[in-house]
Order: structure tokens, then sequence, then C-alpha cells
């Protein structure tokens, strides 16, 4: 079933009202209206059956030629993030409602939906479908799940707009708007005032970033893009921060919810440790001794190959994305061959290992390791071989 099968849907049994609270703002489009709408009624007035309609097309993607089905993996994250103890949705869902089920109490700043038309003495529609998603699907789905309180969802809604207006609005917020960029959000949590994996694994890109005797002197981009006044940044934050996130939590989400309600965080256990090298090391909040780890083992990739870690044209890929991942999967094994996860390791224990290596600074170009999770995947299993070689 989708939102175009109305006939298919049966016609309420009895009159039913429903309202919330809302301004009228004037725009070139038309009238708009700005409100606060609880959740449940928001559900309630959209959906009939969320998991029916994942797969279908909705009516100003038809209109467009395009499809933007509900994604079931976006909708299982909003639904275990609506549960989390920050959970938000600042922004607008916005909706288009049919004129002749609405009407606009403007002394009291309400709008009330009905499920019949002025006139009719029998509902003509379903209250369930008296509103269509224009942008918002996912976080409604998600929504669902949500068993707090409360949660109100700050609504736009368009009334009697046809296909053509609908589809502009759906056109100029889906399609033209900017993503923040993964780094500017990780930027972000330096803010917060509770730990998180998230938060150590920024200030540990800041601090490597920011210090002139670390391999990663003024090379990570900050917020994702060039930072004025340099001309060698290799490295996103993004990429750097989950990096070691793997090493720290399976999921730092739920990790930041637990620290944010107060509640202890899950040690690692011996088995664990071994893939989450640096999580106790986080619970106990030594995030300068994993700083002092990562250092250390990325000196030691720089001492071995100079040339090509401060290499600045192209051609040579370790100081590059793929080279700094295969680096980054093989720290794993590095570490534990010369420590126990918790251990301070010092840059002469990896300088041993990584003279087995028969690379030589050339050796490690894009020619020979391709671009891509291929190439990463070469560079770190020859690596590997070498170095671990008996």
């Amino acid at each position: 079933m989708s939102e175009l099968d109305l006939e298919e849907v049966p016609n309420d049994p009895d009159k039913v009202e429903l309202s919330f609270g809302c301004l009228r703002a004037t725009q070139p489009i038309g009238d708009l209206f700005f409100g606060v709408m609880p959740h449940d009624l928001l559900s309630k007035i959209t959906y009939f059956d969320v998991r029916r309609i994942v797969q279908e097309k909705r009516d100003v993607e038809t209109y467009l030629g395009i499809q933007r089905p509900l994604v079931p993996k976006k909708v299982n994250a909003l639904e275990k993030f609506v549960g989390f103890y920050d959970a938000s949705f600042p922004s607008s869902v916005i909706l288009a409602i049919d004129e002749q089920y609405v009407q606009y109490d403007e002394k009291n700043g309400k709008m009330i939906l009905r499920n019949y038309a002025e006139g009719e003495t029998i509902p003509s529609t379903n209250i369930r479908y008296i509103a269509r998603v224009l942008d918002g699907q996912h976080r409604i789905a998600g929504l669902s799940k949500f068993h707090g309180e409360s949660f109100d969802v700050p609504v736009t809604v368009f009334v009697g707009s046809d296909s053509s207006d609908q589809a502009y609005i759906f056109s100029t917020v889906n399609l033209e708007q900017n993503k923040v960029s993964k780094s500017l959000a990780y930027d972000l949590f330096a803010l917060a005032k509770t730990r998180s994996p998230q938060k150590t694994c920024h200030n540990i890109a800041v601090a490597l970033d920011r210090d002139d005797g670390s391999p990663f002197y003024r090379r990570i981009k900050r917020l994702g893009v060039a930072t004025v006044g340099r001309d060698f940044e290799t490295l996103t934050q993004a990429q750097f921060v989950e990096a070691i996130l793997k090493y720290i939590s399976r999921d730092p989400k739920e990790d930041r919810d637990r620290l944010l309600r107060g509640k202890k965080m899950t040690r690692a256990t011996d088995e664990e440790m071994e893939r989450l090298l640096f999580r106790n090391l986080f619970i106990e909040e030594k995030d300068l001794d994993i700083a002092d780890i990562l250092n250390s083992y990325f000196s030691a990739v720089k001492a071995r190959w100079p040339e090509a870690w401060d290499f600045r044209g192209a051609g040579l890929i370790l100081n590059r994305t793929n080279g700094f991942r295969a680096l980054m999967r093989l720290s794993r094994e590095m570490y534990l061959y010369v420590a126990s996860p918790g251990d301070l390791v010092p840059q002469e224990a990896f300088d041993e290992l990584f003279k087995r290596s028969t690379l030589s600074d050339k050796d490690i170009s894009k020619e020979n390791f391709k671009p891509g999770s291929g190439g990463e995947s070469a560079l770190y299993k020859r690596l590997k071989e070498e170095i671990f070689s008996e």
C-alpha cells in the first residue's frame, strides 16, 4: 500500500478532529504553518503502516520521476537514536495537507485537522492519511519505537499545495541541501561536557595535529576541508577519528548514551581486548596514553619511510588515505606483538618490526597499491606478511 492508494484505505466510520498549536507565515510560495506535534499525533496522521510502505514510492517522487523509499537501515538507526538520552529532531518535518480537511484558528493559533470536509455528515477520508510527508519520513518511522513520556516534533505544514508545488519543495529540501561533513560533526563533540568515545578521538586528533613533534603535525583537515595557511593536509579528521573509534567501541553512540546517563561502560574482556585495544584505557580516562601509543607507532612509520611519509606530490600513498587505513589495520597486530593492551610502547619497539619490511619509499606507490579498498588491503597484507613471517 502506498500513499497513492487512498481508494484502498477505508474511510473512518466516525468523524474525527485533531488539533495542534501553530503560527501562520506568508512566503512567496504562499502561506505555511509552523507548529509542534506530539510524536504520536504526527505518526497517526501520516502513516497507516510504516513497514508496508518501506519499498513504495511517494506521490511527489512519482511526479519527479525518482524513487526515495524508506531505507530500512536508516529507519533502524533512528529507532535506536530516539531512545538515547539526548535524542532530538530540531529540524521540521514538512507536511502537505488537503485544504478541505483543515481549518486554521488564527485567534487561538491552532490548526484543526478533520477526516471530513465542510458540510459532510460522514467522513470522506481516513485521518491516518490526512498528511503527505514531503520531508522527514525516516524520522517519523523512527519514532514508532519511542517509549518515553513525550517527544514533540516541529512541523511545517503546507495547506492546499498542488503536486508541482510539493515537488518543488521536495526537490529543494532533499536534492539541493548540503550535508554536514563528518569532520565538522566530530569537531563539534569538543563542545560536549560529558566524555564520549567520539570526543576523546577528536581530542587525540587535535592534539597530534597541533604537536610539532607529531608525525601528524598540521596534516589533519579539522573540518574536512583545507585549513587556511596549510598546504599539506593529507587526512580528514573524520578518517582519523573513525580509525581510532573502532579500537575503543563497537557501538560509540550507545557508549556515549550510557555516559550521558551517568552509567558505567562495560570493560573489554581479555578476548575483546584483542579487538578493542584502547577501550579500557578510555574507560580509565587515559586518553593521553592512547595518543602516546599512536604517536610512537606513526613516528616509527615516518622513521622507516621518511621520503614517502613527507612526500607532497602525486604517486606515493603512504601518507594518504589508503596508506593510513592500511597502517591503522596493521597497528593492532603490531601493538599486540610487542605489548599487552593498555601498555605504553616506545617508538623503538615499532622501529624494530618495521625494519623487517623490504618495501622502499618509492615502492609504496599507487602503481603498486591501486586506489581504493583493494590497494589498502594489498598494502596491509604485504606489510603483515613481511613483518610477521618467521
